[in-house]
């Protein structure tokens, strides 16, 4: 299908083949290049609204509970007395969504 559609642009000359580029262009932008960037956006606003006392988890998928935040570094409590640092761009997912949701449990900090 898509041979013959080339095969006639071709054929039908240069007007035909920039439609044809054109068409092929707002394809890939609607279905590849607009759905990336507005999953970035939306990772972007994540990202700058973390707040302390969110549980979040990371790219890894270590969880634990935001406990200071000083400027792109994010301390994350990860038990009682076990603390990480890491860049907030490496927070993937706020986990209150999954427990409003039923997807998770809470995790309880072990002694």
């Amino acid at each position: 299908m898509i041979n013959m559609i080339l095969l006639q642009a071709a054929q039908g000359g240069g007007a035909s083949m920039l439609i044809m580029m054109a068409m092929i262009f707002g394809v890939m932008y609607f279905f590849m290049i607009r759905p990336q960037a507005k999953k970035a956006k939306l990772q972007d606003t994540f990202t700058e609204e973390i707040k302390k006392g969110d549980e979040v988890v990371t790219n890894s998928g270590i969880i634990g509970r935001v406990n200071r935040i000083d400027g792109e570094v994010v301390s994350l409590q990860v038990d009682t007395k076990t603390f990480l640092k890491i860049f907030k761009s490496a927070i993937s997912k706020d986990m209150s969504e999954a427990y409003a949701k039923g997807d998770a449990q809470p995790v309880e900090a072990t002694s």
